[in-house]
């Protein structure tokens, strides 16, 4: 082992440039990742600022060219971001299957070999087809659309805060009275009941009908992420094990023996499973951000708020002054307990009658 880890000190030179590939490869997808979450999470309240930086970029490259490209560039991204498309819903479908598909080729048959619990090897596999039922429930469910013949019954439901709000006021594309807590999507181009967001993921707006499932498909999804990952960072420490990887030491310039430090190990795992690294960095960056996700999400249903409220609060936030003693805060109507907003949650409120 030791003449094996000589050879690797005498070759570190051209394996630091594979870890620093490791290093950049790490930080793009995190960088990545983190850039899709702000513009998907911003989006809404940005639209006029990134529409504003796109105007500056096409003046300054416009002159170099040609016109047709830009026309084709902008019916592009138009059609991305502000139509109803299929390609976020795609690209998650292909990220899954890359990650799934490296870790059945690869990890899952290791395991086996190396004697891990077929039944935990399995745990990825079970959590998936539970995503899948909730995934396509959020695709395809009626998030709480606002029609004609439901729509005085809707107008019951909630409150008007006065804040947030306003009785009398008409959508201007449904030519309908909004109910108290409803929004007019964009994106869907219809008023949805308990307007959460438009998930660009899913292809479908989150309202009062399919929010449970939204949140059962992010739970599982981070589930999922996590047992991949546990499994994946098992294997990988059982292999550094069995090979004594912990106790190698090598040959530095002045002939000492040293032990060797965690880069050397993980520059050796590397090496040796380039795309299992891959596919592992790539996995824990996205439970993290899922994680993140998935708690600010069950925090809005325990204190029932929307995210398209949480969004606006900072802009029609009620300060009390001398003027509204009395005024409320905002956040404190529709909060009625941790029980009634689950309640409120798994059976969603479509009715006065049912809200009582």
């Amino acid at each position: 082992m030791i003449e094996g880890f000589r050879g690797l000190a005498q070759k570190s030179q051209g394996q630091r440039k594979e870890m620093d590939f490791l290093i950049l490869f790490l930080i793009y997808v995190a960088l990545s990742l983190s850039c899709m979450v702000v513009a998907i999470k911003f989006s809404r309240q940005s639209q006029e600022y990134f529409a504003r930086i796109s105007h500056r970029i096409t003046q300054m490259i416009g002159p170099v060219i040609p016109r047709w490209l830009q026309v084709a560039v902008q019916m592009a991204l138009h059609r991305l971001i502000h139509q109803r498309n299929s390609f976020f819903l795609a690209l998650h479908l292909v990220l899954e299957a890359a990650v799934y598909g490296e870790y059945s080729w690869e990890v899952f048959p290791s395991c086996l070999e190396l004697g891990f619990t077929f039944s935990i090897l399995l745990l990825p596999y079970i959590l998936m087809l539970g995503k899948m039922y909730f995934f396509y429930l959020c695709c395809t469910s009626d998030p709480g659309i606002i029609s004609p013949t439901n729509h005085k019954q809707l107008l019951k439901v909630y409150a008007y805060d006065g804040i947030l709000y306003q009785r009398a006021c008409i959508c201007s594309t449904c030519k309908l009275t909004k109910p108290a807590r409803s929004k007019h999507c964009r994106v869907c181009n219809r008023c949805v009941h308990r307007f959460d967001h438009h998930c660009v993921w899913v292809n479908n707006c989150i309202g009062a009908l399919n929010i449970r499932y939204f949140l059962l498909y992010l739970v599982i999804l981070l589930g999922m992420a996590a047992a991949v990952g546990t499994v994946t960072v098992s294997f990988l420490v059982h292999v550094a094990l069995m090979s004594n990887l912990p106790q190698a030491m090598y040959v530095n310039n002045d002939g000492e023996h040293v032990p060797v430090g965690i880069l050397f190990i993980v520059q050796k795992l590397f090496l040796t499973f380039p795309r299992i690294l891959f596919m592992l960095g790539f996995t824990l960056l996205s439970f993290f951000l899922l994680a993140g996700y998935t708690t600010f999400h069950l925090f809005l249903v325990m204190t029932n708020r929307t995210l398209n409220e949480w969004y606006k609060k900072n802009n029609y936030r009620c300060h009390r002054d001398t003027s509204c003693p009395d005024r409320p805060r905002w956040g404190h109507l529709y909060h009625k307990g941790f029980f009634t907003n689950m309640k409120e949650i798994v059976c969603p409120v479509t009715s006065q009658k049912k809200l009582r």
